[in-house]
């Protein structure tokens, strides 16, 4: 529990769908090309201008900055904000994630094991266990734990101070966090999907530091496909550049691009194979729907939890795809993607005025 780490924790990944959550073995090609600090942070100027005077601030009092909340979708950088935060205030950092802080033991260990103007990054803040969620309450307040010794009337409550230290939470479920929680964070910034220009340049990057000969159209392609994900954009570019080393020259311009995305199966608008078995489902097995995202996930072979958090989530924001109260609904722009007709049905649709 006192351990360093060097990279995020995570889940399992599915395979063969483009997640924003990285395979093992690709952890540490991510963490390579992270930037180090805010400056050569890509995107998000709101979050950056924000946080800059935050941690100025910090800097010239002396003192540990408040306590920050990062949210947004995976892969869009709360962990590389994190790791840049500690470095921009020149203070070691911390790495766990929820889940692992099962029991308020475990997070009181770590706690009392900082030091003073440390850093701590819980990712997925908002799964962290209500024991130790009431422990960290006391610890981000006033920098104190209560540590319960014996049980029953004879408990007796030892307090112990703590050296002040910055808390640093991630979330991508910014909803479930409790509101006492929330209030104890001095400064929350929320990450959103990058544009395409700003993509293209974290691919230009990326490619400098991987040798990769990144052509501009080659860039522009990998990024219109990289779902607003810097994390997905890394590693098509990888994709794509084992392609181009293998069946061609090397570099990568818009006509490998293209190739080499038409091998690992990912489309013109990002889709991979299970957002488009889920669409193929949708559409031709149950006439666009509405479906229940149960038959839909028997339909396509995968649990109900990998169709509604890995495959859902792109295909509402791309317009493909809607959530009804009577099931899961394709629109005419899935139709059109899948190059056919929707029916014509008596009286106004769903998607008419």
């Amino acid at each position: 529990m006192n351990e360093r780490f060097d990279g995020p924790v995570d889940d399992g990944v599915v395979e063969d769908v483009v997640s924003p959550l990285p395979a093992v073995d690709e952890r540490d090609v991510e963490a390579s090309l992270r930037p180090k600090r805010l400056s050569e942070f890509p995107g998000q100027p709101k979050v950056r201008e924000q946080l800059q005077l935050v941690i100025e601030s910090a800097v010239r009092r002396g003192r540990p900055p408040d306590h920050v909340l990062l949210s947004g979708p995976p892969g869009l950088g709360k962990t590389s904000l994190a790791m840049i935060i500690a470095t921009e205030l020149g203070a070691p950092i911390r790495i766990t994630s929820g889940p692992a802080i099962e029991r308020a033991g475990d997070l009181a260990a770590l706690l009392t094991s900082l030091t003073e103007g440390e850093v701590l990054f819980i990712d997925e803040i908002h799964r962290i266990a209500r024991p130790a969620e009431e422990l960290l309450y006391m610890a981000m307040e006033d920098f104190r734990v209560d540590v319960i010794v014996g049980k029953g009337p004879g408990a007796t409550a030892i307090p112990l101070e703590l050296a002040p230290f910055t808390l640093v939470g991630a979330t991508t479920r910014a909803g479930l966090l409790t509101g006492p929680l929330r209030d104890r964070f001095g400064f929350t910034g929320h990450l959103d999907f990058y544009g395409d220009d700003d993509l293209e340049a974290i691919l230009l990057r990326s490619a400098g530091l991987l040798s990769v000969d990144l052509r501009d159209d080659g860039a522009a392609e990998i990024a219109g496909r990289s779902r607003g994900t810097p994390r997905i954009a890394n590693r098509l570019l990888r994709r794509v550049r084992d392609y181009a080393e293998v069946r061609g020259d090397g570099s990568v311009d818009r006509e490998t691009a293209q190739a080499a995305l038409r091998v690992y199966d990912v489309d013109q608008l990002g889709l991979d194979r299970l957002d488009r078995a889920v669409l193929e489902a949708l559409v031709r097995r149950f006439g666009g729907g509405p479906v229940g995202v149960g038959t839909l996930a028997v339909a396509v072979g995968e649990e109900v939890e990998t169709v509604e958090d890995v495959a859902e989530p792109f295909l509402v924001r791309a317009g493909l795809l809607a959530r009804t109260p009577r099931g899961r609904v394709a629109t005419p722009a899935a139709w059109a993607h899948l190059g056919l007709t929707p029916p014509r049905l008596a009286g106004p649709t769903l998607f008419e005025s």
